[in-house]
């Protein structure tokens, strides 16, 4: 079946069932790799993407049910125009492994578009279902205030 979906403001013709998740067809189909598979389970934030305006978990979203725009991690920013939160983490140099990244950014990014000025409380809550096993938390938070403009 094919479906299509608008995906950073382009559209796609996807060729998959409908029950398939969403991350699958993001870095199968369409070569973004931004998103990660972690668990499979929307337990680890890995997978996050932005749809209909919330950070949500691509691991567990069927393709079929996509409506609106899905925003990847690729769709947020670029390098030459990186998103606020992007420029945070590398100036707060708060990516180690990698591999959570993709759901602490566009979880903080998510935060920031409905709280501009969050406070630590906030931003820990935000991030508390996102697993780093490097141990990078303290940087990521301060990423997280630095794009807020709320450093301290």
């Amino acid at each position: 079946m094919a479906k299509r979906i608008k995906v950073n403001g382009q559209y796609h013709e996807v060729a998959a069932d409908p029950q398939t998740p969403l991350l699958y067809v993001l870095r199968n189909e369409l070569g973004l790799h931004g998103p990660k598979f972690g668990c499979g389970l929307a337990q680890c934030g890995a997978c996050t993407v932005h749809y209909a305006g919330e950070a949500t978990r691509s691991c567990v979203l069927p393709v079929g049910v996509i409506e609106g725009e899905v925003i990847t991690v690729e769709g947020l920013g670029s390098a030459d125009k990186p998103h606020p939160v992007q420029a945070a983490f590398v100036d707060a140099q708060a990516v180690q492994c990698g591999y959570c990244i993709n759901g602490m950014v566009m979880t903080a990014a998510a935060l920031l578009q409905k709280t501009p000025k969050p406070t630590e409380e906030q931003i820990r809550g935000a991030l508390d279902n996102n697993l780093c096993r490097c141990g990078t938390h303290i940087r990521i938070i301060k990423a997280v205030k630095l794009a807020a403009g709320a450093s301290k």
